[in-house]
């Protein structure tokens, strides 16, 4: 079984990709070719955001989005302890803090009621991550980001195509920052993303930012990197997102299937058996970049679903403040209980829009057998 399965995408969706790659090799504008820009504008119109700009990782677009607002030494971002390490590698890498806030345990997301006491003077944005395919709660973050006058970045690595309030994620803040990485919802066969900017003026610089600060050829008005999007894999993307809309219903398909499973065999278990599935909050539709639940003795369980062939994921073991190369922010064990205790007990199953129901049927039979046995 595989925890997702690139393949059987593939499979249904080759001809459709090898036509687009073909395509780019008859003309070979392997860099800035026009499928970039075509993605770009279906993106954009997809999200309702005013710009999309194609970059080389999700990563660059966080980099880009943080370069293009100035951010930079002993500046400070707020954002969550509890996400992928690029969230904060790239207010580090720009000489800002992250300044972590704990999280809604429910959602896994940043907790908004905690933001206010974590503004100071030096913050310059705040930086929440829509985790595991729920947006976080932007109604009451963009109020308080509001009122001290601040911009919001939504960390979308893993929220392209989830909804909050009816409209889509990357379409809900100042800028957004998605990945296209293989394993995401919409994914290409290698590193790519977007940026998606609401103001002209922000997404010209942000544009110029991520090819090399060019404002035209051989003209530099700003000190950028190379963060463009290869052509090839914006290829790739438009071929996939032809059916990206069906892959997404298929995930909630699929999540909502689990969830009932889950709950069915383990309702009326014993109140030690604390089997916790996802939470998606009544304005919100995720598009479950993971499925992932919490489960005691997490390890355990782990390794006695790997023994009965079912193959899982921690997203994520070790909340940020606790890495060590932020040692240098002082926040020892207990800083962040809520993020700590998650990261302790989440464990993600395998999840992708071609999951049969046998297999899904397999899993669950193996977690019932994995957590009653502990």
């Amino acid at each position: 079984m595989e925890f997702i399965d690139l393949k059987a995408q593939y499979r249904r969706l080759q001809e459709p990709i090898n036509e687009g790659i073909q395509k780019v090799l008859n003309h070979s504008r392997y860099v800035l070719g026009p499928e970039v820009t075509e993605l770009e504008n279906r993106l954009a119109e997809y999200v309702n955001a005013s710009h999309c700009i194609a970059v080389s990782s999700g990563t660059d677009a966080l980099l880009v989005a943080l370069l293009a607002l100035g951010v930079g030494e002993g500046d400070e971002v707020i954002t969550t302890p509890f996400s992928f390490i690029a969230t904060a590698e790239v207010i580090a890498l720009l000489g800002a803090s992250p300044v972590f806030v704990d999280i809604d345990r429910r959602t896994y997301n940043i907790d908004p009621a905690l933001i206010p006491s974590a503004i100071s003077a030096k913050t310059r944005a705040i930086m929440p991550v829509s985790l595991y395919g729920q947006c976080a709660a932007f109604d009451q973050i963009t109020a308080i980001a509001k009122t001290h006058e601040l911009p919001v970045i939504e960390d979308a690595a893993q929220s392209f195509g989830a909804t909050y309030s009816n409209r889509v994620s990357c379409g809900l803040t100042d800028l957004a920052a998605a990945s296209f990485f293989p394993s995401k919802p919409l994914g290409c066969y290698g590193d790519g993303g977007a940026l998606f900017v609401s103001d002209d003026r922000l997404a010209g610089i942000a544009r110029e930012i991520a090819a090399h600060g060019e404002k035209r050829r051989y003209h530099h008005t700003r000190i950028g990197i190379n963060g463009r999007m290869d052509t090839l894999q914006a290829a790739i993307l438009l071929a996939k997102f032809d059916y990206f809309d069906q892959e997404v219903e298929a995930r909630a398909r699929i999540a909502r299937r689990y969830t009932t499973l889950i709950e069915d065999l383990f309702r009326g278990s014993d109140e030690s058996v604390d089997v916790r599935c996802p939470y998606i909050a009544s304005n919100c539709e995720s598009v479950f970049a993971q499925y992932t639940i919490e489960v005691p003795d997490r390890e355990a369980v782990q390794a006695k679903l790997s023994a009965r062939g079912i193959p899982t994921a921690v997203h994520y073991p070790v909340p940020l403040h606790l890495q060590p190369v932020f040692k240098n922010l002082g926040l020892g064990v207990g800083s962040f209980p809520e993020a700590e205790a998650a990261a302790r007990r989440v464990i993600s199953l395998p999840m992708h829009p071609y999951l049969s129901d046998e297999d899904q049927d397999l899993v669950v039979a193996a977690l019932k057998e994995s957590v009653s046995v502990q």
